[in-house]
């Protein structure tokens, strides 16, 4: 079982803005929770209750879009902090999370987080810094999915999931195992176009396929591609 403390030293630019006492406050209302894969963590509407912090696994964050697709925004690697922004901005979930694969999250609750926010300007500077980054990660994401053709956007996914999650032993093998489904919603595209043109990058000797492991072959043609949209 994973130890509250063994989440907080995982957390190094948390934990050391926290006061002694701040910290002892946080470990004390932690709770520390293992979610199955494809489990949902929360789901949009909800009420934002706690800081959620991802100690190990993958977790996606997606939202319905026309016609009930769901589109991938972001994905979570462990050990980052989540679930925040719609407490901050004191409103609903405009999205939903779910496990890639089986997550052990800790929960902290909000309410605790906004009187410590109150008084301690390192904490508050902490959420503002890590909000300012995913803001110019997501601005670079809606640019690129809206305005690359479909070969350059799974390109991007693919070396998306590498940059995020790394690869394997061999350096090549990415760490994520997703459906084809889910690499569809990541690239904002139908299922039938991600499997088609994942076939078609095999094909070229870009990649190689083996169930849901990809394996990188080709990684600056793919940078290319991503590249040239």
């Amino acid at each position: 079982m994973i130890g509250k403390d063994d989440v907080l030293k995982k957390l190094p630019e948390l934990d050391k803005v926290l006061m002694p006492e701040e910290r002892e406050q946080v470990l004390d209302e932690m709770q520390v929770r293992t979610y199955r894969k494809n489990e949902i963590i929360y789901c949009e509407g909800d009420v934002p209750s706690h800081l959620l912090c991802l100690f190990s696994g993958k977790v996606k964050i997606y939202k319905d879009g026309v016609g009930g697709r769901p589109q991938i925004v972001r994905v979570i690697n462990a050990v980052e902090c989540f679930g925040y922004r719609a407490a901050f901005a004191e409103e609903n979930y405009v999205t939903a999370a779910a496990a890639f694969e089986p997550s052990t999250i800790a929960s902290i609750p909000i309410g605790l987080i906004r009187r410590l926010i109150m008084r301690n300007p390192a904490l508050s500077c902490f959420f503002m810094r890590r909000l300012a980054i995913a803001l110019g990660r997501s601005d670079t994401r809606t640019v690129n999915l809206t305005q690359k053709h479909i070969r350059g956007r799974l390109a991007e996914s693919i070396l998306f999931l590498k940059e995020s999650y790394g690869a394997g032993n061999d350096g090549k093998t990415l760490n994520a195992r997703l459906s084809r489904e889910d690499m569809a919603n990541l690239s904002n595209m139908t299922t039938s176009n991600a499997i088609r043109t994942l076939s078609v990058f095999a094909q070229e000797g870009l990649i190689e396929l083996d169930g849901r492991k990809i394996k990188i072959l080709d990684e600056p043609a793919l940078q290319k591609i991503s590249r040239m949209g």
